[in-house]
C-alpha cells in the first residue's frame, strides 16, 4: 500500500481508467479510488477510503474520468505554407505529377519551409500544437523532413525544442531528412542519402537533437537499399529507427524496420503477413495513420487482423502534416481509426496511450496510470472514454495535467 506524506497530491473522487495491462477490467478502470502524485510522478492508485484525513493537498475530482494523458506518435507539426489550394486542384481532376511539375506537392512544403525563418516556424508552429494539447495530449513526436539539407533540418529540429521549453508537453523529436528528393537533388537519390548518412545524421546526433531516425521507404520514396543505409548508420550511432513504411506498396519495409529492432512501423497499409510476423518479433509497434487514408481516399486497409492474431501492439496518431493529413485532432484519428479500420473503441484509446508510449520508447514512464509513471493525465466531464471516441468535434476536457500540475 502507498504510504501517504504531507506533500503528495491526492486526486480522489473520481473513475480511473488506467491502461494499466494488469487491470483485467476494460480500459483498466478502477472506481472509488484515489491517484496519488508524488514529485511529479504518480506514487500510487489507491482505495478512496485510504487517503480519509489526508493532511496534504486534496483535490476532489467529483467523479470525473480520468485517463493518461494523451501520446500523439506521429507528426509532422513543424512547417511553412498551405497545400490547400493543391487539394481542391485535386478534386478539380488536375493530377499529383502535374501539381508537382509545376512546384507543388512537397517541394512546395520543403520550399516554404526553407524560406520561413526559426521564428516564424515555432509561431505556426505553436497554433497546431495549442489544438493537440487542448485535447488532452500531453506528449507528441515531432518530424523533421522539410528542410532536406543540415540547416534547415537543424531549424526544424530547434523548433521541436523551444516548442517544448515554452510549452507544457513532453516533445519526442524524430530526423526524417530521408523523407524525399530535394530539388537539387534531383535525379541523384543515392548522393542525398550520401549526404544524408556522412553529414546530415551525424551532425546532429552530435548535439541530441532528435530521439530516433524515420525514413519513407515507398516506391515514391527511398528504395529499400537506400533505407537500409540510414537504418545501418542510424545503428551504429546508437540510435533508434522507425519508418514510414507499406503505405502505397508493399516494399517489405516493415521487416526492414524490424531487422533494425525499429520501434514503430508506420502506415503499413500494404502490410502482408511476413511483415507483421516480423513486427511480432521485434516487439515493433504498429502505427495507424487514418487521416491520411481519408484524405488520400484510399481503399486498402491495414491488417488489423493479422496485426490482432500476432498480438502486434497497434498505436494511432494524427500524422498531421499539410499534404495529405492536416488534421490536428487525436479524437478525430481514433474516431477514424474504429470507423474506417475496424478498431475498437478501447483499442483505439490504448493506441494513443501505451502502445503510443511503446513507439516512442516511452512504455516505461507514460501511457498508464500505474505507480511509477509520470503523473501527465487528463481529466474528463465524461463517464466513459468512449465518449471522445463517438464524438470527436465536442471536447469535454476539464483539465490536463502535466507533471503533476493543472496546465493549459
Amino acid at each position: 500500500m502507498t504510504e501517504l506524506t504531507a506533500d503528495d497530491v491526492v486526486w480522489r473522487n473520481g473513475r480511473f481508467a488506467t491502461f494499466d495491462p494488469r487491470n483485467p477490467r476494460p480500459y483498466g478502470l478502477l472506481e472509488e479510488s484515489a491517484l496519488v502524485v508524488r514529485d511529479g510522478r504518480i506514487a500510487g492508485l489507491v482505495e478512496e477510503r485510504a487517503v480519509a484525513g489526508h493532511v496534504g493537498r486534496t483535490v476532489d475530482l467529483a467523479g470525473r474520468l480520468v485517463t493518461p494523458g494523451l501520446i500523439d506518435c506521429h507528426t509532422h507539426l513543424v512547417f511553412a505554407g498551405s497545400r490547400a489550394q493543391e487539394w481542391e486542384q485535386r478534386l478539380n481532376g488536375v493530377s499529383y505529377k502535374t501539381i508537382s511539375d509545376n512546384g507543388g506537392g512537397i517541394n512546395a512544403t520543403v520550399r516554404a519551409t526553407r524560406e520561413s525563418s526559426e521564428d516564424a516556424l515555432l509561431q505556426l508552429a505553436e497554433g497546431r500544437l495549442q489544438r493537440l494539447m487542448a485535447e488532452g495530449v500531453t506528449t507528441l513526436e515531432v518530424k523533421s523532413g522539410y528542410g532536406l539539407d543540415l540547416e534547415n533540418e537543424r531549424k526544424m529540429l530547434n523548433v521541436a525544442r523551444r516548442l517544448a521549453d515554452r510549452h507544457a508537453v513532453e516533445i519526442s523529436p524524430t530526423l526524417l531528412a530521408a523523407h524525399a528528393i530535394p530539388p537539387e537533388y534531383k535525379g541523384r537519390a543515392d548522393e542525398y542519402i550520401d549526404l544524408v548518412c556522412d553529414v546530415i545524421l551525424p551532425t546532429l546526433w552530435q548535439t541530441q537533437r532528435f530521439d530516433a531516425v524515420d525514413a519513407f521507404c515507398e516506391n515514391v520514396g527511398f528504395t529499400p537499399a537506400q533505407t537500409e543505409r540510414v537504418f545501418r548508420k542510424a545503428q551504429a550511432l546508437g540510435v533508434a529507427v522507425k519508418g514510414h513504411v507499406e503505405q502505397l506498396s508493399d516494399q517489405g519495409g516493415a521487416q526492414l524496420v524490424s531487422r533494425y529492432q525499429g520501434l514503430s512501423a508506420d502506415h503499413i497499409e500494404y502490410l502482408d503477413e511476413a511483415g507483421v510476423a516480423a513486427m511480432a518479433a521485434a516487439g515493433t509497434v504498429a502505427v495507424l495513420l487514418p487521416g491520411a487514408f481519408y484524405f488520400l481516399n484510399e481503399t486498402r486497409k491495414p491488417p488489423v487482423s493479422l496485426l490482432r492474431q500476432y498480438q502486434v501492439p497497434m498505436a494511432v496518431a494524427t500524422d498531421f502534416n499539410p499534404g495529405t493529413s492536416p488534421f490536428a485532432s487525436l479524437h478525430l484519428a481514433m474516431n477514424m481509426a474504429c470507423v474506417k479500420f475496424g478498431l475498437t473503441p478501447e483499442e483505439a484509446w490504448t493506441g494513443v496511450t501505451r502502445h503510443a508510449a511503446r513507439a516512442l520508447g516511452r512504455q516505461h514512464t507514460h501511457g498508464q496510470l500505474a505507480a511509477g509513471y509520470v503523473a501527465d493525465f487528463a481529466i474528463w466531464d465524461a463517464q466513459h472514454p468512449v465518449e471522445m471516441v463517438y464524438e470527436p468535434s465536442r471536447n469535454p476536457l476539464w483539465q490536463r495535467v502535466f507533471r503533476g500540475e493543472v496546465r493549459a
